[in-house]
Formats: structure tokens, C-alpha cells, sequence
């Protein structure tokens, strides 16, 4: 058969939904083209009418192609060939559209060469001209049973080293979404966990050596993305993120900044309506989201993120995993931690630590070389920034101090240049914006990616067609972005995380020549701009010697490893925030200070204010500012049923402790009988009612005291009333 004659090729896919196409497939298919595995090739140069369906039947590429490559000849490699694209429908160019905007690697306009496959080969003798394909050949393909072309085509293995078969059963599904019927094990291995606003990434030492676990797709990193596709089914990952320019309504991003919030707190309050995606309240007052009819908890989103990532886990270290490092922000307060620790559970995995991000990223740095420095880790990620200064000998990390602002990060960058694009928008039109969230959507996608293109360019052109209609005239939004521009734009948020960097030294009354690296860390910390700050502050360049996405992940996995053979490492980390109660007027009373060293316990003394008072209750808030309500509201402990007396004769003792994961526990005794009391962690109140109660006369003064007592914790007397109440079962009915 001649090489020009077209020649038909219908293949059918064990996939439900293009989200699950791109979920498994994706890294073999671009702008330009795609690979298929076949043991059947055809010599390049040969024009190939491709169908490719999905288990359905629905089509979903239709398009002529060329063989522009073969792989697999002469005995080297997997036999496939890179079908290069020369006419798609419409229907199929809208879907490839889709994806080169939203996954990286598709924008290139060759068909990609996967890793594993070989060497390609794009002679016109590369394959003898007898060589058969096993399907029809006519000009138009007719459509053909799966099991005809599944041992002649396939797509190309996973970089699990799985294959998918075209038309059998085996297919990645998404994540299970049900709530574990019992406690996570702690058996098996310990993965490193870097839960990210923006992409999440995991890490797992093997043979000593860690290793980073790619996505289904191939990448270092899972997009922490939640969606509701078209199907009404949750999808993780990149699948989710494919969707954010099509339907952000459903596509859920960046929750990391409200996780262990509450919904009427002002925080949440101010930036719920920047995001897409509505964001409402749980039944328990805390801050959720909603994707068609159901409400889900920032802790079961993060699960169903860590879930995914579990998964992958599983799959490439060959055996089930179960316990995990995961960690956090520094400046994550209590109930932040304790939801990380929530989500951990709800996807199945055993906590075996919390640690902070900036602490990990200098594991990874530190870990093997026998260093004695004192280092600053910037670490400024997709939403949050975070700066600490350690002490490095050989295996000891203590942290010196640490500080940050959780809603400063590569979000905020973006917003400035959207913020910027509407206003050109509005000068050029004469009048402002009122496009849909999906135009919202796709400006700000392009804004995002010419971010990241200007920090290896000067200038780049955002054109995003047709975002608009003003007097029956569709708009597009056109503007040239320098690096120049970006900096006006931008500049006063680099300028804020060196203003923290310098409250960090000051609390420790250090000066920038003390410090012997600066290690930075997170996507955002790429932008040119921060590196020329850094080396005006600190008078030295960067270190080079971790990598910003997967340096976190990589120092938890270093961590769990050491947790697993109990050796190796020891780490000394400080509360990035006082700890403390509400007094009378309204104000904020430290009881742990900032930067104290971890662990840390602390004890309080509080007496009746009333006559036969039966109970007595304290507002417990985590911040550094002096008036309570403008701290973080972490509960109320109740004490009931206390004896009788006059006022101030009866006296119960509060001890504050702080695990060396940062995680709060509150004990409590009543002095008088030595009878130990009840205590419950209520987050219930609103802010309006926990500062009518401070408010109020007699709220409870303390002093400070020194003894040390030993009674139900807080934190489990919190669980244990969750696990008992509806709320608990109401969680549950959510996953299944």
C-alpha cells in the first residue's frame, strides 16, 4: 500500500469522561498530535484518519493525521507511532484547545514522545512496506469494535508502568470518595505530603534516597483541585484543573486559605467572594463549599486531594499506604493544623506528623550534609508565604524563629495582573468588564501564564478573545505585559515578605549578615524580582541546591522516614503565634508566647466570679494582636459542674500545651477538691457572641501558676463529641 493512502484507524478507550481521558492519557497527547501505541506501525509520512471514542461510544477526536514518527523499530522501545494533527472538527479542536491551556506540557505543536517508550524514528524506511494495520482502511474510517484494534492499539504505559488497553476493562477511575469504616493503620510505609494551595506534591525514600512521586499524568506535582465534572462526579487533580476555564462555578481552588476557618469570621467573610465557586457554611459553622447540591467541608476536600495523592503513592511503591508527614503552613494556627489532620484521616492515612513547610524545605536542604549554618527558608507558594530562621548542626534543625501571612502568595500576584488587565479592559472599551466567571476565568488563566512567562522573558502578549459583549459587539481582551510592568504591579507584595523576613530576624534580634543561606522555596519564589530582593536584603544570592516544587515534599519524606526506622533526625520548632485567653474589655491575654520553643506547656490559674457560680468558661485565641476579637477564635473551654462557694473560692487550673507539632491541648482540675472536671472545646459561638461574652462583666482574669496537672485533654474531649453527635454522622453522609 502506498505511504499517501489514507488509511483508517478507530480506536475505543476505557474511559467514561474526557476528564479521565486526560487523568491517564493525557501525557501522550499535545496541540500538535498524539501517540498511540501499536504493534501494527505504519511508515511515517502516512496520512491516517483517527477516531478515537470513549467507552460510551461518544466521540471525542475526530481529525486527520499524518505519521510524523514511529517508536519501537529495530528491537529498541515500545512499537507506537506520533500521529501529528493536519484537521480537526470542531468539536475535537475546542477539546485540544482546552487542554493545551491547561496542562503544560500539550502546547507544544509536535506529537509528544513519551519517556518510556524510546527512541523515535522518522525515516521513510523505518517500516517495511508490508507491515499491515489491523483495521479497515478505507478513506472514511467506519466505526469498529474495540476488541478488534485492542491488540493493535494502545495507548502508551503509565509512568506507574501500568498500561491501559484500549477497550478492556482495566481503567483509573477517580478516587473513592467514601469515609474510612475504621482508623487509618500505622503499618507500612510513610510518605512525605506537601499539601499545597496551588499543586500538591508527595515524596517517599526508598534505598535512602528520596524519591518524588509523579502524578497519573507524569508531573512532580497533583493541581490541588476539586471539580464537579459534567457527569455529576467529583474529579481530582488535573481532570479538575481541565475544567476550571469551561466551568469554574464547580471547579474548587485555592481552599487551602479557608481550611479550620469559620464562615462568618471576618477573614472569610472578606475574600469568599474572589473565588468562583461559592463558599458557604457547614453545619457546624465552619467555612465549606458547594458543588451542586451538596455542601462539602474544606477537611473533605483536602481529603479527596490527599486521597489522590495516597493513590498514586500506592501504585508506585508497590503496597498499601497508610500513614503519612504531611505538612503545613508555620503560621497555620491550631485549628488549621487540626483540620489538616481531619482531612488526613478522611482520605485514609494515619498523621504521624504535622511539620511545617519552611522546617521541611531545610530538611531537604540540610539532610546528609553535616552542615553547621544558621539559614532562612523563604517559602512563598501559590496562597501562602512563610519565613524561619534555623539553626543547622548536622542533624539538629531549630528553628529560631518564624513568621508569615497566610493570604499572600501566587494568587495574589495574579489577582494584581487581572486587576490591572480589567482596568486597561475598561480604558480602551470605555466601560467595565461584564463578562461570566468562565471570562473571568480564562483572563485570569492567561494571566497566570504569563506570570510564569515573564520570568523568562521581558514582555508578552495576553490576547483572550471574545470575553464580552458591549452593544452587541464581542470584545477581546489584547494587552503587551512587561516584566517592567509586572514589577510596578507586584512589587509591594515582594515587598511585604521581606518585611517579614526582617520581624523573623528581629525577634531574635538577629541582623541579615547572621544568616549564612537563604533558601527559597515555592513556585512564586521563582519570580526574578524576588531573587534581586533577596540579594539586596540579605547581600547574597539565593542557595540553588532545592528545588522550589518539590523541596517541601521531599524534606516530609526525609521526616517520615526518620519517624519509620527511628533515627536520624531531631527537630526543634517554635509556636508561630501566642497562645492565649480573653480578659475583661475585650482584650488578649498571652499565655504562650510567640516563638516559644516546641514542646511547651503552660498553666493558668481562674477563680468563680459569682457566688454558687456552676461553671466557668474561658475564650481561647491564637494571634499577636492585643484585642482578642481581631486574633483567631479557637474555642471556649467550659468548666461545669464546679462546687459551691463564694465568689473566688473555688479555683480551676487551665494547662496550656503545645505539642512540638504546633497542635493545642487544654487540661484542666478544680484546686479546692482536687476533683478533675469536665472540658469542652466549643467552636460553636460566632465572633458576634464571643465578643458580646468578653464584653461582659466577670469574664475571668487570669494569673499565671506553675503546676503541672494531667486530665482529659481538650482536643479529646472535642473529638469524642464529634464521633458521638450528629455532626460527625452528617460528615460521613457527605463521602457516601
Amino acid at each position: 500500500m502506498d505511504s499517501k493512502q489514507a488509511v483508517g484507524l478507530a480506536v475505543k478507550l476505557p474511559f467514561n469522561t474526557q476528564e479521565e481521558f486526560i487523568n491517564s492519557y493525557g501525557q501522550n497527547i499535545s496541540r500538535g498530535g498524539i501517540y498511540l501505541r501499536s504493534k501494527a506501525l505504519k511508515p511515517p509520512g502516512t496520512t491516517i484518519k483517527l477516531d478515537i471514542k470513549l467507552q460510551s461510544g461518544e466521540m471525542l477526536l475526530h481529525a486527520t493525521t499524518v505519521v510524523a514518527w514511529v517508536t519501537g523499530t529495530k528491537g529498541q522501545g515500545v512499537s507506537g507511532m506520533g500521529l501529528k494533527f493536519v484537521k480537526l472538527d470542531e468539536a475535537s479542536q475546542k477539546f485540544i484547545d482546552s487542554l493545551a491551556a491547561t496542562v503544560p506540557h500539550a502546547q507544544i505543536d509536535e506529537p509528544p514522545l513519551p519517556k518510556n517508550v524510546g527512541p523515535a524514528d522518522s525515516a521513510a524506511d523505518a517500516v517495511p512496506p508490508i507491515a499491515p494495520l489491523a483495521v479497515p482502511t478505507s478513506a472514511t474510517p467506519a466505526p469498529v469494535a474495540a476488541a478488534a484494534v485492542a491488540p493493535s492499539v494502545m495507548p502508551a504505559p503509565l509512568p506507574s508502568g501500568r498500561v491501559l488497553v484500549a477497550g478492556s476493562s482495566q481503567q483509573v477511575s477517580a478516587p473513592a470518595f467514601e469515609v474510612p469504616k475504621e482508623e487509618p493503620k500505622r503499618t507500612g510505609p510513610i510518605i512525605g505530603i506537601d499539601l499545597g494551595t496551588t499543586n500538591s506534591c508527595a515524596a517517599f525514600v526508598k534505598a535512602g534516597r528520596p524519591q518524588v512521586l509523579n502524578s497519573r499524568e507524569g508531573y512532580n506535582t497533583v493541581p490541588s483541585i476539586l471539580a464537579l465534572n459534567a457527569r455529576g462526579k467529583l474529579v481530582v487533580g488535573h481532570p479538575a484543573k481541565g475544567q476550571m476555564l469551561t466551568n469554574p462555578r464547580l471547579t474548587v481552588y485555592g481552599a487551602k486559605r479557608l481550611v479550620g476557618r469559620a464562615f462568618d469570621s471576618p477573614v472569610v467573610q472578606q475574600i469568599k467572594d474572589r473565588f468562583h465557586y461559592e463558599v458557604c457554611a457547614a453545619e457546624n459553622g465552619d467555612a465549606a463549599v458547594r458543588l451542586g447540591d451538596k455542601v462539602y467541608t474544606l477537611q473533605q476536600v483536602a481529603a479527596l486531594i490527599l486521597r489522590e495523592v495516597k493513590d498514586i503513592a500506592q501504585v508506585q511503591i508497590g503496597e498499601p499506604v497508610s500513614r503519612a508527614v504531611i505538612t503545613v503552613p508555620a503560621y497555620y494556627n491550631d485549628n488549621q493544623r487540626q483540620a489538616v489532620r481531619e482531612s488526613g484521616r478522611l482520605a485514609g492515612l494515619y498523621v504521624e506528623r504535622i511539620v511545617n513547610e519552611p522546617t521541611a524545605a531545610a530538611l531537604a536542604y540540610g539532610y546528609g550534609r553535616k552542615l553547621s549554618q544558621r539559614v532562612m527558608v523563604y517559602d512563598l507558594g501559590g496562597g501562602t508565604f512563610d519565613a524561619s530562621v534555623l539553626e543547622l548542626n548536622d542533624n539538629v534543625y531549630e528553628v529560631l524563629a518564624t513568621g508569615g501571612d497566610t493570604f499572600l502568595g501566587g494568587l495574589d500576584f495574579d489577582n494584581a495582573i487581572v486587576a490591572y488587565l480589567l482596568e486597561d479592559f475598561e480604558k480602551k472599551n470605555g466601560s467595565k468588564f461584564q463578562g461570566d466567571r468562565v471570562a473571568m476565568q480564562r483572563i485570569t488563566d492567561a494571566a497566570e501564564r504569563a506570570k510564569c512567562i515573564l520570568s523568562e522573558r521581558t514582555e508578552t502578549r495576553l490576547h483572550v478573545p471574545f470575553i464580552t459583549m458591549i452593544d452587541n459587539k464581542p470584545l477581546d481582551l489584547d494587552v503587551v505585559l512587561t516584566r517592567e510592568k509586572l514589577i510596578e504591579l507586584t512589587g509591594a507584595l515582594v515587598d511585604r515578605t521581606i518585611k517579614v523576613c526582617q520581624e523573623v530576624l528581629d525577634a531574635r534580634k538577629l541582623k541579615p549578615s547572621d544568616v549564612n543561606e537563604v533558601i527559597l522555596v515555592g513556585g512564586q519564589s521563582r519570580f526574578p524580582l524576588v531573587h534581586e530582593r533577596i540579594q539586596a536584603y540579605f547581600k547574597k544570592p539565593a542557595a540553588k541546591s532545592v528545588h522550589p516544587d518539590e523541596a517541601v515534599a521531599v524534606g516530609a519524606s526525609i521526616l517520615a522516614n526518620s519517624l519509620l526506622k527511628n533515627e536520624g533526625v531531631l527537630l526543634i520548632d517554635v509556636l508561630p503565634m501566642a497562645i492565649g485567653v480573653g480578659v475583661p474589655g475585650g482584650r488578649f491575654r498571652p499565655i504562650i508566647e510567640r516563638n516559644s520553643a516546641l514542646p511547651t506547656k503552660k498553666d493558668h490559674v481562674h477563680a468563680t466570679t459569682r457566688d454558687d457560680q456552676h461553671e466557668l468558661e474561658v475564650t481561647v485565641f491564637q494571634g499577636d494582636n492585643p484585642y482578642a476579637q481581631d486574633n483567631e477564635y479557637l474555642g471556649t473551654v467550659k468548666l461545669s459542674d464546679l462546687p459551691k462557694g463564694p465568689k473566688g473560692s473555688v479555683i480551676v487550673k487551665l494547662s496550656f500545651e503545645v505539642t512540638n507539632e504546633c497542635l493545642l491541648k487544654v487540661t484542666a482540675r478544680e484546686q479546692s477538691t482536687g476533683k478533675e472536671v469536665s472540658v469542652v472545646l466549643s467552636t460553636r459561638d460566632t465572633p458576634a457572641e464571643v465578643k458580646k461574652k468578653l464584653e461582659e462583666d466577670g469574664a475571668p482574669e487570669s494569673k499565671p501558676a506553675t503546676e503541672a496537672v494531667a486530665v482529659p485533654s481538650a482536643g479529646a474531649v472535642r473529638s469524642a463529641e464529634k464521633k458521638s453527635g450528629g455532626f460527625f454522622n452528617w460528615l460521613r453522609g457527605l463521602f457516601s
